[in-house]
């Protein structure tokens, strides 16, 4: 194990470029030995992969925040910077941020039941005005011959 960690240890000092390289060794010598790199490095963090980067990025783990909790807000943190205020600073504007983020969330999801709504309200209304002894498959020519 003290041999894994000191791998580890020299690649994160040589950057991403030196995981990446590995990764690509990784697959040359044999792909299931590339993958679980490739795996290791999106599970630690290494890929630089963040729900904060980007709109529309990771967009399923604001679904998971409703269910197991904001596990993934904390991820990304950033240390102390050392200045008392600017860490409140930076806090604040992060925390209003995820919460302007949660309400556009919401926003999306009601237009998505609005939308919803609507199509089922013209489908039944279709459905409505259409004749008696007519089925879903007909067209507007009429019943297609048999």
């Amino acid at each position: 194990m003290a041999l894994a960690a000191r791998i580890e240890t020299k690649l994160d000092e040589g950057g991403k470029l030196a995981w990446i390289a590995v990764m690509v060794l990784g697959f040359i010598v044999f792909w299931p030995i590339g993958l679980a790199i490739l795996t290791y490095m999106m599970w630690s963090g290494r890929m630089g992969c963040s729900a904060k980067r980007g709109p529309g990025r990771w967009h399923g783990a604001h679904k998971a925040a409703a269910y197991g909790g904001n596990w993934w807000r904390d991820r990304g943190r950033a240390a102390s910077s050392g200045n008392h205020a600017f860490d409140e600073y930076r806090e604040e504007t992060l925390r209003r941020l995820e919460d302007e983020q949660d309400e556009f969330f919401g926003f999306l999801e009601r237009l998505r039941r609005a939308k919803d709504k609507a199509e089922f309200d013209q489908f039944m209304a279709d459905r409505k005005n259409r004749a008696p002894g007519a089925r879903d498959s007909d067209t507007a020519e009429g019943p297609t011959p048999a």
